[in-house]
């Protein structure tokens, strides 16, 4: 009797989770974790709004059963903690990705520099920009509506709660593992071009148009890629990247992962005990509305296919020992180019008609082209580990610049997540701004055509390839 209350004692500890998505077996104290080692620590928050709070384009009215996340993982032991963080909301930008990486920052001990905060783009879901609220407040406007930054503060106190009881908790990593998958039937390109080379209609997120989903899928990228680590045979975290705006429908009052949360989810059933952290691809010009009408039986049909991506890559996974020293952090700070369309007094004057039922406006822009304005530059990073680099990359990049930092290095794994700094919008190649289209219409991008070479150098830099 005494051996089974033992034997029952100690799956008990084996099952316990004390950082989110770790198991107790895998965790080792610091003080006997040798020089040499990687550590991972684990986070994961409710990044839901509250009843009544604004979203992105409306107020909450339900609650849902999937909530929002704010999700990520924290490498320690390679210089300063590197911290990748994945937010369910639809974007983050301008002062409040200081804000966020500053806060996230000092929570795990490191320096902004080695903090980055991407988001999925869900539609029913928040959007941040203290820049913006703080223009608003200074322009008498009392209510700031989406603007508010309520929910972002409380959700960084939280967090900060949250990474510094992982951190102690933090897990030895042995092995890297990379897989990669194609997805199939859920990206194809929005933008239909005619024989004169011009975008003739935009396939987005809801098609309804039978002749429109009936066009080719167009240029994407239809790899999802898995990097995973693990202590030995116990996987810890997988991270995944795949490029495809994340709509389904939207405008429902409901906060909503929609289909890359939901695939998420999936996995994480699938794999309990491993925290799963998707991030979304250079999908600017990329949906699914070749494969979506708008029916609502559609979302879990691309959660689906998402999911089953997300598996193969797993499945297809090859791991290679790691230390600390097969890791790598580079940065590279660039100005890009602000739109000629832009104007900051129209700007500033447009504050005091600003209405809070605004989707976007002059708060948001003004604070962008303020901070071009001032010399205020973006990170564009990359993590190496081993064979493989992880680009990060801000604003609705096209998914051109993904797979141009593909080919850049076709011997190395390259993967890349976008959606960082929001503040630029969306980011097409400078042939896009003269094929006309929305994602490249002044009431989309908030950069100027010359934006893809400072990109393209940018990348060229950080995956070592001379231009």
């Amino acid at each position: 009797m005494r051996f089974f209350l033992v034997f029952l004692l100690s799956c008990l500890v084996m099952q316990c989770n004390p950082a989110q998505g770790q198991t107790a077996a895998t965790t080792e104290p610091t003080d006997t974790v040798p020089a040499s080692s990687l550590r991972i620590a684990t986070f994961d928050v409710d990044a839901t709004p509250r009843l009544g709070e604004i979203m992105a384009y409306d107020p909450v009215r339900r609650i849902d059963e999937l909530g929002l996340r704010c999700r990520g993982i924290i490498l320690l032991g390679a210089g300063e903690p590197i911290v990748l963080c994945a937010v369910d909301w639809i974007g983050i930008g301008n002062g409040a990705q200081d804000y966020f990486r500053d806060a996230i920052a000092g929570s795990a001990g490191t320096q902004p520099e080695r903090v980055v905060v991407h988001t999925l783009h869900q539609h029913d879901a928040p959007r941040c920009d203290f820049s913006a609220e703080q223009y608003l407040l200074a322009a008498g406007v009392k209510d700031v509506g989406a603007f508010d930054t309520s929910l972002a503060r409380d959700l960084l106190h939280r967090l900060d709660e949250t990474i510094q009881r992982s951190i102690p908790q933090a897990s030895v990593v042995t092995h890297t593992g990379v897989g990669v998958s194609e997805v199939e039937g859920v990206a194809s390109n929005r933008r239909i071009l005619g024989d004169d080379g011009k975008v003739r209609a935009v396939r987005y997120t809801t098609t309804r148009d039978a002749a429109l989903r009936a066009e080719p899928e167009g240029i994407i990228d239809p790899e999802l890629t898995t990097v995973s680590f693990w202590n030995e045979d116990q996987p810890l975290a997988v991270l995944s990247y795949y490029a495809c705006h994340p709509q389904s429908y939207y405008r429902t009052g409901v906060p909503s992962p929609d289909f890359p949360g939901i695939a998420r989810f999936i996995r994480s059933q699938d794999l309990p005990d491993v925290m799963h952290v998707h991030f979304n691809g250079a999908g600017g010009n990329i949906g699914a509305g070749k494969y979506n009408d708008g029916a609502k039986e559609n979302r879990l049909i691309l959660a689906r296919r998402l999911a089953d991506g997300m598996r193969r890559a797993y499945e297809a996974t090859e791991k290679f020992p790691t230390n600390a020293s097969d890791l790598g952090w580079e940065t590279v700070p660039v100005s890009l180019p602000p739109a000629e369309h832009l104007n900051i007094d129209e700007l500033r004057e447009g504050l005091s008609q600003w209405k809070p039922a605004e989707y976007w406006g002059s708060p948001d822009r003004l604070a962008w082209l303020d901070r071009c304005q001032n010399g205020q530059q973006i990170n564009l990073s990359c993590l190496r580990i081993g064979d493989t680099r992880i680009l990060h990359m801000p604003g609705e990049l096209f998914v051109e610049y993904q797979l141009a930092a593909k080919a850049m290095r076709s011997d190395l794994t390259v993967a890349m997540a976008a959606y960082g700094d929001y503040g630029p919008g969306y980011i097409g190649t400078k042939e896009a701004y003269s094929q006309g289209g929305y994602e490249t219409s002044p009431a989309a991008s908030n950069v100027s055509p010359e934006v893809e070479k400072v990109l393209m150098d940018g990348m060229r830099t950080l995956l070592g390839e001379t231009p």
